[in-house]
């Protein structure tokens, strides 16, 4: 494997682990997404992957090199991992291209114009940060990250900071220029469309402990637990016979008539479809319904066996067993 990590622990001085016994492993050119609530230790694992936190313990390995290991323990500035913040810590005072090259070994000079290209910065290269766009300026972050050939790229939440009406546009431009480089890559965000569009794997993070670990389509359709289903999107809780299963939205179906239905309480226009709210059985739940539909009006649904999903009755105690 390309990067492994294997037992990897990180606590502090109150003893708690932020990161609990992680192990998983990528792929050469892989881009794999940390997902995970704020506090669940998404941002202390690049640290640990980068250097600028020490481990108690566990191994990472990365490029046939082990850079944390028992008694071992490489220098960031030695790793060849590239990192990307979300703030985009430009300094003011250096033109875009005085920053890309800043203290750039003349061994990776050679890279410049393949790289303004890739990232489209020529015509900004003469500019200040202040003078150009957020958008503008997290691509001069990842130019002078990628000039450097690392063997890793991190991303720190790299499009919080952006406005909506141009995050998409920004992100499908930054993963495409993370693809024509063939840079392995690690996203760690909150958002789960980030992570189901543009991902080859997804890694869900929970109190220091991966829950789960695999592609968008199988986490999406087979959640390994409710926390990684709730984490994924919509999906409601669906008791039959003494039995709690959930199901996604998408996955029923209205219809003219049916023993099943539901009151609607709310209805918000989303694009495309509407989003219907209301309750099923004491539960809150959401039904994605292509015409508007009045408040208070019965809606009725159907829905097949096989979209069902079903977890072990200690899965909503998980965390606190």
């Amino acid at each position: 494997m390309y990067l492994e990590v294997k037992n990897l622990v990180k606590s502090y001085n109150n003893g708690s682990a932020v990161i609990n016994d992680l192990s998983f492993s990528v792929d050469k050119g892989q881009l794999i997404s940390f997902v995970g609530e704020s506090g669940s230790g998404k941002s202390t694992f690049l640290k640990c992957l980068s250097g600028l936190e020490m481990p108690n313990s566990g191994s990472v390995s990365l490029n046939n090199k082990l850079i944390n290991g028992k008694n071992i323990f490489i220098k960031p500035q030695e790793r060849k991992i590239g990192y990307v913040f979300q703030d985009y810590p430009l300094f003011p005072h250096l033109s875009i291209k005085e920053n890309i090259c800043f203290n750039l070994g003349k061994d990776y000079h050679k890279n410049f114009d393949n790289i303004i290209d890739l990232t489209s910065l020529k015509d900004l290269l003469n500019r200040y940060p202040h003078e150009i766009s957020g958008g503008e300026q997290q691509r001069a972050c990842i130019a002078r990250s990628i000039i450097r050939e690392p063997d890793l790229l991190l991303l720190d939440e790299p499009f919080s900071n952006l406005d909506a009406n141009i995050k998409f546009t920004i992100r499908d431009e930054i993963c495409r220029i993370i693809r024509k480089s063939k840079i392995t890559t690690i996203l760690v965000t909150h958002d789960i469309n980030d992570a189901l569009n543009i991902s080859d794997k997804i890694l869900i993070f929970k109190a220091g402990i991966v829950q789960q670990y695999s592609s968008p389509e199988t986490m999406y359709c087979e959640p390994a637990n409710c926390y990684c289903a709730e984490i994924l999107g919509d999906i409601n809780k669906f008791p039959i016979e003494n039995k709690t299963f959930y199901i996604r939205p998408e996955n029923i179906k209205i219809v003219d008539n049916s023993s099943n239905s539901m009151i609607v309480e709310k209805c918000f226009f989303q694009g495309k479809d509407y989003k219907l709210i209301g309750s099923y059985k004491n539960n809150i739940w959401t039904i994605i319904s292509k015409k508007p539909v009045k408040v208070n009006s019965e809606v009725f649904f159907n829905y097949s066996n096989e979209d069902l999903i079903f977890f072990d009755k200690n899965c909503s105690s998980f965390f606190t067993s």
